[in-house]
């Protein structure tokens, strides 16, 4: 991985994907803080956005969301969607697209914190066309493989139990 002290940062976590994926592999949450420490490594960082969804869990929402923001993290949110018939919809890939585009001219690298596979196009996009070094940390057993081949590099999750909070 060819880090470089200077290289401005710019960190996009898709809560959500790293929730279930922490809590189905190790019924564990997700030491955020640290994850943020090792994907930065010392480099400049310009911006952490956290996208969270909120359901009906309120106050136990309330302080996840405010432990994110004590540790540098700016939290976007919107509510659960609920559909006719009690199907359940809350995802952020747009939004998190749309961040890293309009963000990546004043960055050297985007960390990409999420195994989603739909951001496969983002990676590519970002290395091609806005000459950006493309990061993912995420946990290997619930990751796209095609989007750990697709990044520039990536940092296993499942490597090291500091990333989880049991």
């Amino acid at each position: 991985m060819v880090i470089h002290k200077a290289q401005r940062v710019g960190v996009f976590v898709d809560v959500q994907n790293m929730y279930y994926s922490a809590k189905n592999l190790y019924r564990a949450k997700v030491n955020f803080k640290e994850i943020l420490k090792q994907a930065v490594a010392g480099r400049a960082l310009i911006r952490v956005i956290a996208y969270v969804v909120k359901t009906e869990v309120i106050e136990e929402e309330k302080t996840f969301f405010e432990a994110l923001r004590r540790i540098g993290f700016e939290v976007k949110s919107k509510p659960l969607q609920v559909f006719y018939g009690g199907a359940k919809k809350g995802d952020w890939d747009v939004g998190i697209v749309i961040d890293a585009i309009e963000m990546a001219p004043k960055l050297d690298v985007v960390i990409l914190v999420s195994g989603d596979g739909d951001f496969i196009p983002l990676v590519g996009h970002l290395k091609r066309a806005m000459s950006c070094r493309v990061e993912v940390a995420a946990f290997s057993k619930s990751a796209s493989s095609k989007l750990i081949e697709a990044a520039d590099s990536f940092l296993d999750l499942c490597k090291d139990k500091k990333y989880l909070i049991k």
